[in-house]
């Protein structure tokens, strides 16, 4: 699983809107649609950012992605 699909997913799972999600990360609407659709290509701050607004971590988020899930 990538990164875009782990953020798509967690955010659906916590239930939080794209618009909240980018305030939250502070980064731009379209840009977090853009990293969601694999359009965009984020730097590894920016990832940390979004998951971190997702109370995750970049390491764990990566090697162990079925903790999405839960």
């Amino acid at each position: 699983m990538d990164y875009s699909s782990i953020i798509k997913e967690r955010r659906k799972s916590v239930g939080i809107t794209q618009e909240d999600l980018a305030d939250m990360a502070g980064i731009s609407l379209s840009y977090l649609k853009m990293i969601e659709q694999r359009k965009a290509n984020p730097t590894i701050q920016i990832i940390e950012q979004v998951l971190d607004c997702l109370g995750m971590q970049l390491n764990v988020a990566i090697k162990q992605p079925h903790l999405n899930q839960e």
